[in-house]
């Protein structure tokens, strides 16, 4: 790591420790050559796969749109942002797991219904209306009764 007072290429490590939650290594650094101290953070890099949306165009995976997404679902839930985290977390967990390049919108759609479903039937339903694209009152019928049924 160079120094960033002095570009010197050789600093030592005087203390690591865990930060964020574990996600973070930092390091507290000096420089060999002037002494300055500086803190450095290490994080794993992980290449989320590319979305493949329904019309055949690909993009980059985003969190902040599925945190958005769900959010909306769950607007005036009694839902916290720990739960909502933690859903956005494992939806993460599995993307990463299923070792894809690409994988498609639907797929990571369906992963979030069934995240919604756990945390909040309401905000299950309202994503599902848009999800699914629900033409009429039927349609939200028929998803209530589904949902009444897994009960």
């Amino acid at each position: 790591m160079h120094c960033p007072f002095c570009a010197t290429p050789d600093t030592r490590v005087i203390d690591s420790r865990l930060a964020d939650d574990g996600d973070q290594v930092r390091r507290r650094r000096e420089c060999i050559e002037c002494g300055e101290r500086f803190t450095t953070y290490e994080t794993a890099e992980l290449n989320m796969p590319r979305v493949v949306k329904q019309d055949g165009s690909r993009q980059l995976f985003s969190e902040d749109k599925l945190r958005s997404g769900m959010t909306k679902a769950l607007e005036k839930r009694p839902v916290s942002t720990e739960q909502i985290e933690a859903s956005v977390h494992r939806i993460k967990h599995k993307l990463l797991s299923a070792g894809e390049r690409e994988i498609m919108a639907r797929k990571i759609g369906e992963w979030v219904m069934e995240e919604l479903k756990g945390l909040d039937q309401v905000a299950y339903i309202r994503f599902a209306s848009v999800y699914l694209s629900f033409e009429n009152v039927d349609a939200f019928r028929e998803a209530i009764e589904k949902l009444e049924q897994k009960e």
